[in-house]
């Protein structure tokens, strides 16, 4: 899992780390939905899925290996939801999650470069309201990217 970047200008309380899980959400008006967790952290994640949901609505989060966490939307930009679980993960939990889920995949390694990628040309297109969200996921996605490619011994992409 990614490190958090030295000096960074984030406002959360503790920074997210790169996963890759399947989940499942839930809002109440709908029935379940598929999503992927992008990153996490004790506190709350950062998942991708097409259903819409309104900013400060609260929606149910199904996560293998994790009690279902009722989240708040800190906020959603195209298919890119912020949650903010209303009781932290215990941090043993969320230690057992990260080892559970150990090293990334390849193909979790691609998708973080194809969310960076898609973002930057969301953010290129984006209103005033959406581009420093699109463009702060492109960041985070990329650097997350070359990190887990270090990890498993990739020489970074050029473009």
């Amino acid at each position: 899992m990614a490190q958090p970047a030295e000096g960074q200008g984030e406002r959360r309380r503790v920074q997210r780390l790169a996963l890759r899980l399947t989940a499942t959400m839930r809002d109440g008006r709908n029935s379940r939905v598929r999503a992927r967790v992008i990153d996490m952290s004790t506190h709350g994640c950062r998942i991708e899925c097409t259903s819409p949901v309104d900013e400060d609505s609260w929606i149910w989060l199904s996560i293998a290996g994790l009690e279902t966490q009722y989240c708040r939307v800190a906020w959603n930009c195209e298919e890119f939801i912020g949650l903010e679980f209303e009781r932290p993960i215990a941090e043993a939990v969320f230690d057992k999650l990260l080892a559970d889920q150990g090293q990334l995949p390849e193909t979790a390694i691609r998708e973080l470069r194809s969310i960076a990628s898609r973002t930057h040309w969301l953010a290129r297109k984006a209103g005033d309201e959406d581009i420093a969200i699109l463009a702060e996921l492109s960041r985070k996605c990329a650097v997350d990217a070359v990190i887990e490619g270090l990890r498993r011994g990739e020489a970074p992409k050029r473009r």
